[in-house]
């Protein structure tokens, strides 16, 4: 009979049988569709990855997957098994990265959470420098909101979290030890397309906006409850006619192709503006205090590679800064 997956027997489970070739082939499953994709990713036939899920099984005495019209799922063993297999690659990953630079000084993995306020001036400037620095150290950019990247940022599968930094009441900040570091103030404005009727209007308000279609953040996104405290702060109700996203393409194609509103990070907006692409109305600028930085976990030390780009992070918002303080010269609509 195996043993039980309890906490008493688990390291010496794990102390006996269990190697890291298996636990690998778990957490693809894990994250794959079906057993013949993560059969195909890991060059693996099928029956293999089978059989290694049903050893695994086997030593653990749980079942791990089960079979659905949706395909595999978790169970509940499943997915703890998971959260501590993302935490032992991740920190397989740390050594790779650490004896790589250690060596050579040249390469590594950055992977980096990134947030609408960071994602057109901030970032890619940071990688193209971190790229002419350091060609060999590999970037991938993760997309999404405040909750999820920084649940990832909890969970090691980013290595730092660029953009707005989040507001202090966010659960997830009281759960996990994170190091927030400001780079740089910055201000909301209202945006829309150069075509819009309010484009060449002054000293508007908003509730001369309100007739207007506007783009709401996600409702469970912080920035969210920023939106509707700015309208309540007002005084007003917030537009009936909404649409929300978090995605910058289609909240641009939306904006240039219909007369609807979104309030924008005024470096991001005038970074669009200078393209032709929006114009930024005479609303004035939103000032909540809001800042842009990067955040990291407090109880772990980057990686040599993390900290390259960092460093270049820093170098780069410091020409945001003043690019900025040129564009505010400036006409803010063309």
């Amino acid at each position: 009979m195996a043993e039980k997956f309890t906490s008493k027997s688990f390291l010496a489970i794990t102390s006996r049988h269990l190697k890291l070739k298996p636990l690998l082939i778990f957490e693809r499953v894990l994250n794959s569709p079906s057993i013949a994709s993560a059969a195909r990713d890991l060059n693996l036939t099928q029956s293999a990855v089978t059989k290694s899920i049903q050893e695994l099984e086997a030593i653990l005495d749980v079942p791990l997957f089960e079979r659905t019209n949706r395909g595999i799922l978790p169970t509940c063993y499943g997915s703890l098994l998971g959260d501590r297999v993302k935490t032992v690659i991740t920190e397989l990953r740390y050594l790779t990265d650490e004896l790589n630079s250690f060596r050579s000084g040249e390469t590594g993995h950055v992977i980096v959470g990134s947030l609408i306020s960071a994602s057109v001036q901030l970032l890619p400037k940071a990688i193209i420098k971190l790229k002419q620095q350091r060609p060999g150290i590999l970037i991938t950019i993760r997309e999404g909101a405040n909750d999820q990247l920084f649940q990832a940022l909890a969970n090691g599968e980013v290595d730092v979290v660029v953009g707005r930094l989040p507001n202090e009441n966010l659960p997830l900040l009281r759960q996990f030890p994170f190091k927030h570091a400001v780079l740089y103030p910055d201000e909301m404005c209202a945006v829309a397309g150069q075509a819009h009727p309010a484009a060449r209007q002054k000293n508007l308000t908003l509730h001369d906006l309100l007739e207007y279609p506007w783009i709401f953040p996600l409702r469970e996104s912080p920035a969210r409850l920023f939106v509707d405290q700015l309208f309540q702060d007002a005084g007003i109700d917030s537009p009936k006619n909404i649409t929300e996203s978090l995605s910058v393409l289609t909240n641009i194609s939306l904006l240039q192709d219909s007369s609807m509103i979104v309030l924008m990070p005024r470096t991001v907006a005038q970074h669009f503006v200078q393209l032709g692409l929006l114009s930024i109305l005479d609303l004035g600028n939103i000032k909540k205090g809001s800042k842009v930085g990067y955040s990291i976990r407090a109880d772990r030390m980057p990686t040599p590679a993390a900290q390259c780009f960092i460093e270049c992070l820093k170098v780069i918002s410091k020409m945001v800064l003043r690019q900025d303080d040129a564009d505010c010269l400036l006409p803010a609509t063309s």
